[in-house]
């Protein structure tokens, strides 16, 4: 009787919050996963042959140049869809006719989180398995709390577009990876790794500062229409992009102490 209760239970929050295509989740979130795997057996195919400084590195790093790789890729990719659906799509737009914009969701939007969250389970599988090497538990905890996040959006449909704001800061991932790679490949005194380091505070400013400060904003603005969103979700709304807010203040703070310290030594 007990298992009859709790699985009824379990049927009704099913039921009440998940309204995304049971299939259209299971294939892109499988398709995410695969295309992470796909990533890193073609990184260490091409790096053998492309770049020397490959082949010099530990186990552990070379590991670790797959890794980047993948996030790489993750973020052209998410970054290039969530600034499709926030700035040209009709998806997000101002008619009222469409409903409330936090409840608005389509196949390809439910589809492209589910890509994501095949990614950050990917991730967060590689950064456990050879922990700490990849990351330690901040990273860990930036990942689970994205995690939820996109999983939820994806599930109901609800808050997409401020998940699709919070991932449009992975635009900045390519510059830490490429600082990352120019390190490992010994050119950190060349001109390169200075445009880089400018280049990820500009990135950094622009996508993990400023943009959290516009989301908030707006929900500020439209938070008649936040409010009509389950209780959960508002709060997911609310805190995660708080908490990854005093993250990404803390790491930015380090990339000002970096990059002042490499334009001293420069001088």
């Amino acid at each position: 009787m007990l298992i009859e209760y709790y699985q009824s239970k379990t049927e009704l929050l099913l039921k009440n919050y998940v309204s995304a295509d049971p299939f259209l989740v299971y294939t892109s979130v499988v398709i995410g996963i695969i295309g992470c795997k796909m990533v890193y057996d073609l990184s260490q195919l091409f790096s053998v042959y492309f770049f020397k400084s490959y082949l010099d590195l530990t186990n552990s790093r070379q590991t670790e140049w797959s890794n980047r790789a993948i996030s790489t890729f993750h973020a052209m990719y998410i970054t290039s869809m969530s600034i499709y659906f926030i700035l040209w799509s009709d998806l997000y737009s101002d008619n009222l006719d469409r409903g409330p914009i936090t409840l608005r969701s389509s196949i390809l939007s439910t589809s492209t989180l589910g890509v994501s969250v095949g990614y950050f389970l990917s991730d967060i599988g590689m950064i456990i398995w050879c922990y700490p090497s990849l990351g330690g538990i901040e990273y860990i905890f930036h990942h689970l709390l994205s995690l939820v996040g996109v999983t939820y959006t994806m599930l109901t449909g609800e808050a997409q577009i401020y998940t699709y704001m919070v991932l449009v800061s992975e635009a900045t991932t390519p510059s830490i990876n490429l600082r990352w790679y120019l390190d490992a490949a010994g050119m950190k005194r060349s001109r390169a790794y200075i445009i880089n380091g400018v280049v990820m505070f500009v990135a950094w400013l622009v996508a993990r500062i400023l943009l959290f400060v516009y989301l908030f904003y707006h929900a500020y603005i439209y938070y008649d229409q936040v409010k009509k969103m389950h209780g959960f979700g508002i709060f997911l709304t609310l805190v995660v992009p708080a908490l990854l807010s005093v993250m990404n203040s803390i790491w930015f703070w380090k990339i000002v102490k970096g990059l002042k310290k490499t334009i001293t030594k420069r001088d």
